[in-house]
């Protein structure tokens, strides 16, 4: 292994976990992920309740700010543990944030669609095409940033 071993992989030493190790040097960029994406998505339920029963905010302008901190932590987490980014200074670390948040916007975009075109045209029932979309969302967000955020 040429980089430096992390927590993650600290953890994988632990001696019960040591027969997973191959499972997870195998899939590690794929684990930590979703790992992480649960995370993002606790940050934004959290973030949107304690805007709105917390702090009172319309549950519209409660989301945006929640979306935006989610943004922020999945960038955060993605750049430090899943992709392993090396920005060299101030402001490639500033390009990398702003690619990062064009292709959540992309996708945010995407899933609006899905939903209008499923939901509202079709009128599917609402939570199953939540769900499909959200997986088409998992997928794209990936994609953008293997290989345009974090290339």
């Amino acid at each position: 292994m040429d980089r430096e071993k992390d927590i993650f992989d600290r953890l994988m030493d632990w001696r019960p976990l040591r027969p997973l190790q191959p499972f997870w040097q195998k899939h590690r960029e794929a684990l930590l992920y979703l790992f992480f994406g649960g995370l993002t998505t606790l940050v934004s339920i959290l973030s949107f309740w304690l805007f709105t029963a917390g702090l009172g905010l319309n549950e519209l302008i409660a989301n945006v700010l929640s979306w935006i901190l989610a943004v922020l932590f999945a960038y955060l987490t993605n750049a430090r543990w899943v992709f392993e980014a090396k920005p060299r200074g101030f402001g490639e670390r500033v390009q990398l944030l702003l690619r990062f948040y064009a292709g959540r916007l992309a996708t945010l975009g995407v899933e609006e669609a899905l939903l209008w075109i499923f939901i509202t045209r079709l009128h599917l029932p609402a939570m199953p095409v939540k769900i499909a979309a959200q997986v088409v969302v998992i997928v794209l967000n990936y994609v953008i940033s293997k290989l345009l955020v974090f290339k």
